[in-house]
């Protein structure tokens, strides 16, 4: 079983919203930082989002998605969310949650997103 279960992709039309969430299990702990990653059919996996597990969060998004995305977390839950607006066909993607903890990078399983014109 997979240490991170993402979950909330599906099918939306372009200009729609969706939400992702990403719960660790309880075998992982000390995370310094949550993620969120996509791969779309013939590219290579690219950086969304991430935000710090410390302090008031600092979030970095990457520039495809700034002013549409926004990360978020649940530090109790271990749980980090990804609110997901004015969806593109290009959006379109398998979606993959990422922990960071001391030595290691966790992946969850992803979530397909589908976006339709």
């Amino acid at each position: 079983q997979s240490q991170l279960v993402e979950s909330g992709g599906g099918l939306v039309q372009a200009g729609g919203s969706l939400r992702l969430s990403c719960a660790a299990s309880r075998t992982i702990s000390s995370i310094v930082a949550m993620g969120w990653y996509r791969q779309a059919p013939g590219k290579q996996r690219e950086f969304i989002a991430r935000i710090i597990s410390a302090g008031a969060g600092d979030t970095t998004y990457a520039d495809s998605v700034k002013g549409r995305f926004t990360i978020s977390r649940d530090n109790a839950e271990k749980t980090v969310y990804l609110q997901m607006s004015s969806l593109k066909p290009e959006d379109t993607a398998v979606y993959y949650c990422q922990a960071v903890i001391p030595g290691r990078i966790v992946w969850g399983q992803g979530t397909q997103v589908t976006v339709s014109s």
